[in-house]
């Protein structure tokens, strides 16, 4: 893999360095902006092309969420990943609608950072395990209403991807899907991807949907 050219916005210098800190040690994620303030943000965009903006949002001002949207305008092929204290329906749902990719909440540790960046640069959306049971409570409660919803058919999955598929579903991280199945957690990662592209899926929360569509977890 190529390295990820990554920066970090945020408003505090020491959870700036914490977060670098975590990457630091990463391999292929390089951290070359840092800034504290939306004009040095601006100012070093010019000259850096990042693949992922950490962006911490402290709160959900209409200010915070126009400069999502602006960034996403003028950098599109910059993915801004928002990590937040706030965790509400309300909030994720105005977080994504502004033009971020993916959404990290307080209880998130280095190993899901990680994977949200990686997941980002491969092109697909990344949301934590709260919000990720946040939307798909939401997604539940409508498919139960639509007796007509289709589910689609598993022909094109392998029998380990649909594997992985119901363990995701089920809840299970990266790390403990590695452990159950014996294989590496970059496997995992691989076969997340083969799925998403090949049932064409953006989002680990449409990989849950999917799940639930075709009678693979319980819900």
């Amino acid at each position: 893999m190529d390295k990820i050219i990554a920066g970090i916005y945020d408003e505090s210098n020491l959870v700036q360095q914490g977060i670098n800190a975590l990457l630091q040690d990463v391999e292929n994620i390089d951290i070359t902006l840092m800034c504290t303030e939306k004009p040095q943000l601006e100012e070093k965009l010019r000259n850096i092309t990042l693949h992922v903006l950490i962006f911490n949002m402290y709160d959900i001002s209409t200010s915070a969420l126009n400069h999502i949207t602006q960034l996403t305008i003028k950098y599109p092929r910059m993915k801004i990943l928002v990590f937040s204290i706030l965790n509400t329906e309300d909030v994720v749902l105005r977080t994504i609608k502004a033009g971020a990719k993916g959404f990290l909440s307080k209880e998130c540790g280095k190993n899901d950072l990680v994977e949200a960046v990686y997941t980002l640069r491969n092109g697909h959306d990344y949301y934590s395990k709260s919000i990720t049971a946040l939307l798909v409570n939401r997604y539940v409660t409508k498919i139960k209403s639509n007796d007509n919803d289709q589910a689609v058919n598993l022909q094109n999955l392998s029998l380990r991807q649909i594997e992985i598929l119901k363990s995701w579903g089920e809840g299970l991280s990266n790390q403990e899907i590695a452990d159950r199945l014996f294989i590496s957690i970059r496997t995992v990662e691989t076969h997340k991807n083969h799925i998403m592209q090949k049932l064409n899926l953006r989002t680990t929360v449409d990989m849950v949907k999917y799940a639930i569509k075709n009678n693979l977890i319980k819900i």
